[in-house]
């Protein structure tokens, strides 16, 4: 029972990591149905674009054309023969989601000037490090595929990444902050062989 409790509270902390709402339930695949229609829907949509050379301005530039082309036919057919006009819904956007969308990049605009900051201002070596590294990874990983693949490649992994670590949470935890705790101590080390030349010319 103790064991049953801890694991849906493990669970319960992976949901709400991931907000707690329905892209966390798709994330974790206890909506299963839009899990799946998302997977699915991904593999199609890089298999089109990908494999089979379509270009995504003119595809998509076309389903429009085709989707308004009925929606008129079937208005003025409606209107004609005295059937229901197509089931529409309201086509507006919230003030509320707006918001909301606002306020999110905003975090993520101050989050990203203030590690500029931090770099530019501070001097932060450690923080100047990492970023170097995370930039160098992605632009290393780019050169082996494209925008499309890499969109393909992040979206499966959205679907698949979390509800694994959802399920083996305690043992990717522990290897987690092992790996952790040796590159840390690769990374420090790093930096004290950088640092020591300059102590050494300040000295002299």
């Amino acid at each position: 029972m103790a064991s049953s409790g801890a694991e849906s509270t493990s669970r319960r902390s992976v949901h709400r990591s991931l907000g707690g709402g329905a892209v966390a339930d798709v994330l974790l695949w206890r909506r299963r149905n839009v899990a799946v229609a998302a997977a699915v829907g991904s593999t199609a949509m890089w298999v089109l674009f990908e494999l089979t050379g379509y270009n995504f301005l003119s595809v998509m530039a076309n389903a429009f054309l085709l989707l308004v082309c009925i929606l008129f036919f079937w208005a003025k057919s409606a209107s004609l023969l005295n059937r229901p006009l197509p089931p529409l819904p309201n086509l507006e956007v919230s003030d509320a989601f707006v918001e909301k969308a606002a306020k999110e990049a905003n975090q993520w605009v101050n989050r990203v000037l203030g590690i500029a900051h931090d770099i530019a201002i501070k001097r932060d070596r450690n923080l100047f490090l990492r970023v170097i590294l995370v930039l160098w990874l992605v632009s290393y990983v780019g050169s082996f595929f494209n925008f499309l693949t890499l969109l393909y490649i992040g979206t499966m992994a959205l679907l698949v990444v979390p509800a694994m670590y959802e399920k083996h949470q305690d043992k990717v935890d522990e290897k987690v902050v092992l790996a952790h705790r040796q590159l840390s101590r690769h990374f420090d080390s790093f930096v004290t062989r950088t640092e020591q030349p300059r102590k050494e010319k300040k000295t002299e």
